[in-house]
């Protein structure tokens, strides 16, 4: 690299600078203060781990986009971790055994080999929460609530669309179809990119009765608002399949009674994050942006890897993002302009007392301009230290 170029980032990663820097550390206490009240408690995990414990769960989906190292020390591989929910498992499971619900949260820069989409910078600061112990509906609609409260915090405020969808009803067809492995990826893919005419092909070489090959057929199509639901339920007859369509419907009904401007939209294709999602999948969408502002979902096998398999549902978002759509106006904030007088211990009192009280007070420094913040002063008038106009 020529040297007039070393200031320069890599392509896709991104710094925060006054006073946007600020304006996110702000955002980040607000978001973490919120969870705080919902009763979820923050944890710190490392940002390296050992590339076994970062993948596990998770598996090939977080592979692609793991930086991986070699641990000097240990000669062991270690990952820089792209996704902080693996590690959250891991402290449920082995740090803190809770045999209740554990309620947890997290706020911390990933790094991604590549950026997930053309809109994402490749170091996201990355929020989220996450309930273990619970297997009931009760515990997704808590969830889906707390990401729904997170971009309201964030002060998104455009209408929101709920994204729903059920891997169970997935799982049902290809159970019964019969599917390996390699063609469940195959469908997968497929599926993910609603390419109608390949899906076609593919479900006609298919050695699966005409019910079943319909009920894959159809499949793709299955995207909209509830009536959406009721179509589904013609169309399967998997105990399964059927469960999932419920689940959706009451968990819909829960969220809109909550929330009714929120809009619910249901993809019963939606399998993102299949490899590891064992129920509920769920992202939130706004018309000013292209992307998931938020998603999550169940995804109950996650700790098995770690001996506790517990039941688990979370979500996660970008706070880069967010800041970015809130449309705040990061701006400087002003400051008190104090002489550089240190042996004066009124002076030094009086500034002491004033960033205690919350002030911001930055003092001169000999030979340098006055900050381009400052717009008061201290002066001293009749023995006491006052705060005047610059």
């Amino acid at each position: 690299m020529a040297l007039a170029d070393r200031w320069l980032l890599p392509e896709g990663i991104k710094e925060l600078l006054p006073p946007q820097a600020r304006q996110a550390e702000l955002m980040r206490r607000r978001i973490l203060d919120l969870y705080n009240s919902w009763g979820y408690e923050l944890v710190m995990p490392p940002l390296v781990e050992h590339l076994e414990s970062l993948l596990t769960g998770t598996g090939r989906d977080l592979d692609l986009i793991t930086f991986k190292l070699t641990d000097r020390q240990s000669g062991h591989a270690l990952g820089i971790r792209a996704d902080i929910t693996p590690q959250v498992a891991r402290i449920d499971a082995h740090r803190l055994r809770t045999e209740g619900a554990s309620r947890l949260c997290y706020c911390g820069s990933v790094i991604h080999t590549h950026a997930a989409h053309m809109l994402a910078s490749r170091n996201p600061l990355q929020a989220g929460a996450e309930l273990y112990g619970h297997a009931g509906i009760e515990s997704d609609a808590e969830i889906i609530a707390l990401m729904l409260e997170t971009l309201h915090a964030a002060g998104i405020s455009d209408v929101l669309t709920l994204d729903l969808g059920h891997v169970g009803l997935f799982r049902a067809l290809v159970r019964e179809a019969g599917l390996d492995q390699e063609q469940k990826d195959q469908f997968i893919d497929l599926l993910q990119r609603k390419a109608m005419p390949e899906i076609a092909v593919f479900i006609e070489t298919l050695p699966v009765s005409e019910t079943l090959r319909k009920q894959l057929s159809v499949l793709p199509s299955l995207h909209g608002t509830v009536e959406v639901l009721a179509k589904a339920r013609d169309c399967f007859n998997q105990p399964e399949a059927r469960q999932a369509i419920d689940y959706l419907a009451q968990l819909a009904a829960l969220i809109q009674q909550r929330y009714p401007t929120v809009r619910c939209y249901f993809d019963l294709a939606e399998l993102r994050g299949y490899h590891y999602h064992t129920g509920v999948v769920f992202a939130a969408y706004t018309p000013s942006y292209g992307q998931s502002l938020a998603k999550g979902g169940r995804y109950d096998e996650i700790g098995e890897d770690f001996g506790r398999a517990r039941p688990a549902t979370g979500f996660s978002t970008d706070l880069s993002t967010l800041i970015d759509l809130a449309g705040v106006t990061a701006e400087a904030e002003k400051a008190i302009l104090a002489p550089a007088d240190v042996s004066d211990s009124a002076l030094q009192d009086r500034v002491r007392t004033l960033r205690q009280q919350g002030y911001r007070v930055i003092q001169m420094l000999d030979g340098l301009p006055v900050p381009a913040s400052c717009d008061r002063r201290l002066e001293n008038q009749g023995g006491e230290w006052q705060i005047k106009p610059l």
